[in-house]
């Protein structure tokens, strides 16, 4: 009996003295893999009573926990109170490797395993192997196909619950990551960390061949293919390969002639987003280029890019016949009528 007068028990695997009977049997039930509480619905079985009553909420829908920021809901007050931390902000787990920080402890943990290198978590069907066990359990369904979460507006199936998250933000419109330097927000919390980039100028992808540096892995892949060479994208019409699959999805709409991009100012259309995005430019007067040197402003970084070789003296277009050259092609253009004489005079002719 301890000092309160409420009656302690030893826990008979290990030596350690326990308060109450009842934290004894959860005890035991930890230390010998016991799970008696079952789902009546999905089989699955648990520890303890609680865990049992928070996995019933996802076949009921349950959630009670509310977000007083943006009515948000969840099934488990744990959930919320993680979630409310994509609010105020704050990550009070820091690594003392690489100094990152964390608003869960779970999350660092996990993160930790990057520096240690552990892989504890194995496939048992291709041996492939994780440092997280929701990891493997997430790779295990590219083997069964099991697609469990499905998106109530479109039917859309998913194997894992984070992308299901995502893929509601589209129907939602939902953009919970904001930057703080420029409050542009964005859907996804990757999307957010790329942005960023762009503000702090890190590009943590290297280049091993060349040195070039990227903000993005999938960036870096491609550009490695302008090493190996590789165009694993072929066009079915005329055979052409590219290196990317969306240079090919862009490509094949020069066969069917697909605008599928529409300016909803003046209604022309376009075959690829970026044209849209530049033609936007010009009902909104948008010029995000500056000038590094006078400040001047453009609309597009070609123009820019022309603007610069006034500063540089940089003349890269050369007539093949008098070899003169000029900073645009456009100039060129103009002087090679010199050598053509395909000008006419409009009172003669």
């Amino acid at each position: 009996m301890d000092t309160t007068g409420e009656k302690t028990v030893m826990c008979e695997v290990f030596d350690k003295i326990i308060c109450n009977s009842g934290i004894r049997n959860e005890q035991m039930r930890t230390n010998t893999g016991e799970k008696r509480f079952q789902c009546k619905m999905c089989g699955k079985t648990f520890r303890q009573g609680g865990h049992l009553h928070k996995h019933m909420m996802i076949h009921t829908g349950e959630k009670p926990f509310k977000c007083e920021v943006c009515n948000k809901k969840f099934s488990d007050g744990g959930n919320l109170k993680k979630h409310t931390m994509t609010h105020t902000g704050e990550k009070p787990f820091k690594c003392e490797v690489c100094d990152k920080m964390f608003s869960i402890r779970g999350f660092l943990n996990d993160h930790m395993k990057i520096h240690t290198g552990e892989k504890p978590f194995k496939c048992e069907v291709c041996s492939k192997m994780f440092s997280m066990g929701g990891s493997l359990r997430r790779h295990i369904r590219i083997h069964t196909g099991e697609n469990p979460f499905r998106c109530e507006v479109c039917n859309k199936r998913f194997n894992d619950g984070g992308n299901l998250q995502r893929h509601m933000r589209m129907h939602t419109g939902e953009k919970p990551f904001k930057c703080e330097v420029c409050n542009t927000s964005f859907s996804q919390g990757g999307q957010l960390l790329i942005h960023m980039r762009r503000h702090n100028g890190q590009k943590p992808f290297h280049c091993e061949m060349c040195s070039k540096t990227f903000r993005q892995g999938a960036h870096l892949n491609k550009h490695m293919m302008i090493h190996t060479g590789e165009k694993p994208f072929k066009c079915e019409a005329c055979d052409k390969k590219f290196s990317d699959s969306s240079n090919l999805k862009k490509h094949i709409r020069t066969h069917t002639g697909e605008k599928p991009f529409k300016c909803e100012v003046c209604g022309k259309t376009f075959s690829i987003s970026e044209s849209l995005n530049r033609h936007i430019r010009i009902h909104t007067g948008e010029k995000p280029f500056e000038c590094e040197v006078c400040n001047k402003m453009f609309s597009w970084s070609d123009c820019l890019q022309k603007h610069m070789r006034i500063h540089t003296g940089e003349k890269p277009f050369k007539c093949e016949v008098c070899n003169k050259r000029f900073n645009k092609s456009g100039n060129l253009k103009k002087h090679a009528v010199v050598h053509t004489k395909t000008l006419k005079c409009k009172v003669c002719y």
